[in-house]
């Protein structure tokens, strides 16, 4: 007996309604193919096919099931356990990491677990194809009525965007997942990620590891939260180099700041890498089970509009796309209006430093020296309150050395030198020439650690080599410094394990090796090549070497960092950023191309934590009583602390220490990609919000707006260390390298700035020194950034002239010749301005300079001049 098989096409208003069991509907343009097959469950995703250099390349594993999540109570937020391998019930993190443990418990309620609720799947009973090749799928069930439309994006050719409209037939709670478009093996992951929580190649099953560590994908179907992903856009490259992403529209997530209040911890958006299968797919839901939006009464209505984007490229072509094209990042810079220069706010916060209650400066006498820092008002561990501690060295430095400022080097560099020689474990023993903590606390008359009685290795490059070796740039005669960076050196040797690692943390008590579930997946190496670069002394250069191959293989190729803040026991952060700028370094000394591209795969990780979401906008706000526009407080170019599960960008958000931008300008000098000069450009312009307008002292955390330093004095040295590494990274860029200084070290913690003005550098050919003096330069745009550099002996001096805006810079620039060496007025003899490119003209005046420059331009002066 034959089949008859029939279909029925209606076109009615140029739709086509298409049904039968054998009937296949299909979308394609030049870059995708799309068929789906009605069978006994409805409407199935057959093929998916995706036009590449090597032809059409099929999807496996389509699907299009939906997914639909429904409670009819609200879900609970009670912790679900976690068990080890044995059964016995994990303890995690400890209690005495205080500011974690709310979020991490919150982490583990049944939403986040993707356990609440019914799962409701299915796939559409019908669909209607339009003329323009759109179609609109439709399915009903007892508990709601759903339609998703679904169109190919002429502009983006690999996109697909849909809108999910649902009507509720019950009243509860209900939550829409992105349909799953295909699952993809485990087997055929190269990489996977959500921006500002995970990024690896592999699924990883210690979900510990995985979940609070962001060290490889999690192998259950966790739902996070967009407070703390950077970009909206969970993605899976597979290894025929295709990457699918979901990306939901703008204005979805929630927004951080909706009007007159915090509302970051708002939830409306989730993100997961998984469906609720634990299939590996990228997902997006919206509402979130139990939160604003989710309960429907009867009829009531949502809707989920959102793109698929499916590519024959890698993972960060997939999330550029999503940052550049659909999040608009690039436009925030337009928006932008700046009220003080970054050149300013050097200057104003000298005045803060030098002052000792401004600065909280305090000397104390240990053991019979006298050392000097800042009052520390945050946790330590056994700290009453006493706690005191300096930053950025390489900074203070080069700040008194670029200003001559007296008051700096007689009160402040001695007894921080001498804080820093005290530092150092003395003893002998295992733990000789190791950094004893980074804090004093002068009750008990000790050195302590942050947040436990261990001491890291990398500590030890930190406040050991990086710091002292920044003063040996500017004191490279201090024997006593020499001797205590070569026992640190040795030390750090000692304790490197056979492969090139080292152990997180020692017991001070015991010695023995703490956090043992964790490797130490930050750039400790980095300690051994400043020994070698200060000292010369080849087993250090070997030695660094093998640290950073064993971390290239460990950590850069698989996506697993760790972190250095005590206080959240070490989950990821600015260390990583660290990392790019270590191997860039240890690049510039072997020619090794491999650690070249291994620093720039680092800083493109890096980027993911950077916000780009949400688009701001100039919506007026209310922040603390004063109105600003959204774009002023906006996340959007700031990064975070530490993000992911447990991060202080959970509660906090993220930093306005954009100590990452100057390493991000030269990665645009080395690769010409152009998100890394707009990441560093939106981070360090126009945050005049952040900004105390008595001191120049940003806020460290986001949601501090514009309080100033509070319980951080010694955030302003890193503050005057980023912001100079910034500039001198624009005027090298825009200079086309013919203007440049050599750099120093980078500073400990928070991020990969370097410092400067230990050694002349090169003015187009001419060598000359940094100097940057108050009131020597008056200018009325606060768009005119600037740094000077002078050349004593041949008497020449230069003004480097940077217009940070994006419109045209027409000024009128003042000199004061007598505020330029103390003591002394300078006759300006004969003036030529030099353009970006090196094309010279003369001034033919000397005092009051017009000025010219193009949208993020550079102009310099050169002076000569007499005494």
């Amino acid at each position: 007996m034959k089949k008859i098989v029939i279909t029925l096409i209606c076109c009615i208003a140029g739709v086509m309604t298409v049904t039968g069991q054998s009937s296949v509907v299909t979308m394609n343009n030049s870059a995708l193919r799309l068929s789906w097959k009605n069978g006994a469950t409805g409407w199935q995703l057959e093929h998916i096919a995706v036009n590449s250099k090597q032809g059409w390349q099929s999807l496996p594993h389509a699907s299009g099931e939906y997914t639909l999540l429904y409670s009819a109570e609200k879900p609970d937020n009670k912790p679900l356990p976690l068990y080890d391998k044995a059964g016995n019930k994990l303890v995690f993190p400890e209690p005495q990491y205080r500011y974690i443990i709310p979020v991490w418990e919150s982490a583990l309620s049944p939403v986040p677990m993707n356990t609440a609720g019914t799962a409701l799947h299915f796939y559409p009973a019908a669909v209607t194809k339009a003329a323009d090749g759109s179609l609109s799928f439709t399915s009903e069930n007892n508990t709601a009525v759903l339609t998703a439309s679904w169109r190919l994006d002429p502009a983006f050719p690999g996109d697909i965007c849909v809108t999910m409209n649902l009507r509720a037939k019950s009243a509860g709670y209900y939550s829409l997942a992105t349909p799953t478009l295909a699952t993809m093996q485990e087997q055929d992951l190269q990489w996977a990620g959500i921006p500002g929580y995970f990024q690896s190649d592999h699924i990883e099953k210690d979900f510990i590891k995985a979940y609070a560590y962001m060290q490889g994908i999690p192998d259950k179907p966790v739902i996070v939260r967009e407070r703390t992903a950077t970009t909206l856009a969970p993605f899976v490259q597979t290894r025929q180099q295709l990457t699918l992403a979901v990306i939901p529209a703008p204005g979805i997530a929630r927004d951080p700041w909706e009007k007159d209040k915090r509302s970051n911890s708002n939830w409306q958006l989730g993100l997961s890498l998984m469906n609720r299968k634990a299939a590996l797919t990228p997902t997006a839901y919206h509402p979130v089970l139990g939160e604003k939006g989710s309960y429907l009464q009867k009829n009531d209505t949502v809707s989920f509009t959102f793109r698929y984007s499916l590519q024959p490229a890698d993972w960060y072509t997939v999330y550029k796309h999503a940052v550049n094209d659909i999040y608009r990042f690039p436009d925030f810079l337009s928006l932008k209006k700046t009220k003080q220069s970054l050149t300013s706010r050097i200057l104003r916060m000298h005045h803060y430093l030098v002052d000792d209650s401004t600065s909280m400066w305090k000397v104390e006498n240990y053991k019979g020296v006298d050392i000097g820092a800042q009052a520390y008002l945050g946790g330590v561990y056994g700290a009453d309150k006493d706690a005191f501690k300096n930053s950025d060295y390489g900074a203070m430095w080069m700040l008194a050395n670029i200003t001559q400022d007296s008051v700096l080097q007689r009160t402040r560099l001695p007894y921080a030198r001498n804080f820093k020689l005290m530092q150092q474990e003395q003893q002998p023993g295992f733990f000789h020439g190791a950094a004893a903590g980074q804090y004093y606390l002068s009750k008990s008359r000790q050195f302590t650690e942050e947040w436990g009685p261990y001491v890291e290795p990398i500590g030890t490059t930190y406040y050991m080599m990086m710091d002292i070796g920044n003063v040996l740039l500017f004191n490279p005669h201090d024997t006593t410094l020499q001797r205590a960076l070569r026992t640190a050196a040795d030390r750090l040797l000692a304790w490197m394990g056979p492969a090139g690692k080292w152990a997180v943390a020692y017991d001070h008590a015991t010695g023995k090796p703490l956090f043992t579930e964790v490797e130490d997946l930050r750039p400790t190496f980095y300690g051994l090549l400043i020994a070698y670069k200060i000292l010369g002394d080849q087993k250090y250069l070997y030695a660094a070497k093998k640290g950073a191959d064993w971390y290239i293989a460990n950590a850069i190729e698989k996506g697993c960092f760790l972190g250095v803040c005590g206080d959240a026991r070490f989950v990821p952060d600015f260390a990583t950023g660290q990392s790019a700028g270590a191997l860039l370094e240890l690049y510039e000394v072997t020619k090794d191309s491999r650690y070249r591209q291994a620093a720039i795969q680092t800083a493109k990780l890096y980027t993911t934590s950077v916000y780009t979401q949400p688009i701001p906008s100039m919506e007026k706000k209310l922040v603390n009583g004063r109105q600003r526009e959204d774009w002023e407080i906006s996340q959007a170019g700031l990064s975070f602390e530490h993000g992911g599960i447990m991060g202080s960008a959970n509660h906090r958000g993220p930093i306005a220490l954009a100590s990452h931008a100057g390493l991000f300008v030269r990665m645009f000098g080395l690769t010409r990609d152009s998100l890394f000069l707009h990441m560093a450009r939106a981070a360090a312009l126009g945050r005049d919000a952040f900004v105390d307008s008595a001191t120049s002292v940003a806020s460290y955390y986001w949601d501090a707006m514009n309080k100033g330093a509070g319980p951080y004095p010694h955030h302003a040295w890193w503050q005057v260390g980023w912001i100079t590494d910034y500039l001198l990274s624009e005027i090298q860029l825009r200079s086309g390298g013919n203007v440049t200084f050599p750099h120093g070290f980078i500073t400990p913690k928070v991020g990969p700035h370097q410092t400067y003005g230990f050694a002349p550098g090169k003015v187009y050919g001419t060598t000359a020194d940094l100097l940057l003096r108050e009131d020597m330069l008056q200018g009325a745009s606060p768009y005119l950034d600037y740094y000077c550099a002078i050349n004593r002996k041949e008497k020449k001096l230069f003004l480097l002239l940077l217009n940070n805006s994006h419109l045209p810079l027409k000024e009128t620039l003042q000199v004061n010749y007598d505020r330029v060496l103390a003591g002394k007025t300078l006759r300006a003899k004969n003036i030529i301005y030099i353009n970006a490119a090196g094309k010279q003209r003369p001034a033919n005046i000397t005092q009051a300079f017009p000025l010219d420059i193009a949208p993020y331009g550079l102009s310099v002066i050169a002076i000569n001049y007499e005494l």
